[in-house]
């Protein structure tokens, strides 16, 4: 019997019982819309050359892997801000963003996991802060609202430059103004809405207007090239064919020719 065998069991038994205690720490797995950055204890911190796909991945126990999230986000941040005019106004503000991936070892060295509340959320705070405040509560709360959100997002695309992190879009869900403000600028934008109204139909009623003009000077050129062409010839013509025609009708008639007014024939007959 190989004396060696035994030791070989040994070891082989307490290999598989390292792998499986260590597992947890040598493997990870990646999930779908994720990439991974891994820490290098002993060869350099962060690979920054090196990013992980979803999936499944070996890693030494001694270096540890982070996990982004590289799907588009939604968050969204409510604030009280001021208006031009002084006047406090609550807006809530939604914004999408994401890690840039080929970024995400710098982002991950000189921000952290946490970009979110260090870097995107203090950014649109502060530009939807600058940006209101140029404006009239009015404006916000209807004819500048997209004005104001491209502003918004512009200005937070800027700050945000250079920290490998993509703003998608920003939109302002709600304001809310105070109530007596609030009132106020609804019933300017009825009274705005009944004077677009009213000019419009005005304005209808003067393009009709126009159009009944137009009718009836063309009918009244029309008659007149009619009356100048019916000469007192021309009639005579007409009549003396309309006075053929009733002749050649089976209708018993008597045509008698004569020098009438108009030097038309006659016509007398009776209908049986």
């Amino acid at each position: 019997m190989n004396r060696s065998l035994p030791f070989l069991l040994v070891g082989g038994f307490l290999a598989v019982l390292l792998v499986v205690l260590l597992w947890g720490s040598i493997t990870t797995t990646i999930d779908f819309g994720q990439k991974g950055v891994i820490f290098r204890t002993f060869s350099g911190g962060i690979d920054k050359k090196k990013i992980f796909d979803q999936g499944f991945h070996f890693i030494a126990p001694w270096n540890k892997m982070y996990k982004y999230d590289v799907k588009i986000q939604e968050a969204n941040s409510m604030m009280e801000v001021l208006s031009r005019n002084g006047l406090t106004i609550r807006v809530d503000v939604s914004y999408w963003y994401k890690p840039k991936e080929d970024r995400l070892p710098l982002l991950h060295d000189e921000v952290g996991p946490n970009y979110h509340e260090k870097i995107v959320n203090p950014a649109i705070r502060s530009a939807t802060r600058e940006v209101i405040g140029k404006y009239l509560p009015e404006e916000l709360y209807s004819t500048k609202r997209e004005v104001i959100e491209d502003e918004i997002m512009n200005r937070t695309r800027k700050s945000i430059a250079g920290k490998h992190i993509l703003l998608d879009d920003v939109l302002i869900r709600d304001v809310t103004l105070p109530t007596s403000l609030q009132e106020a600028i609804e019933k300017k934008l009825k009274q705005e809405q009944i004077a677009l109204e009213y000019e419009f139909r005005l304005e209808a009623a003067e393009k009709e207007a126009e159009r009944l003009r137009i009718e009836a000077k063309g009918k009244a050129e029309a008659y007149d090239i009619i009356n100048r062409s019916l000469t007192e010839k021309i009639l005579q013509e007409k009549g003396i064919e309309a006075t053929l025609k009733l002749a050649e009708s089976n209708n018993s008639k008597v045509v008698i020719i004569g020098n009438s007014r108009n030097g038309l024939p006659i016509i007398l007959g009776d209908n049986k």
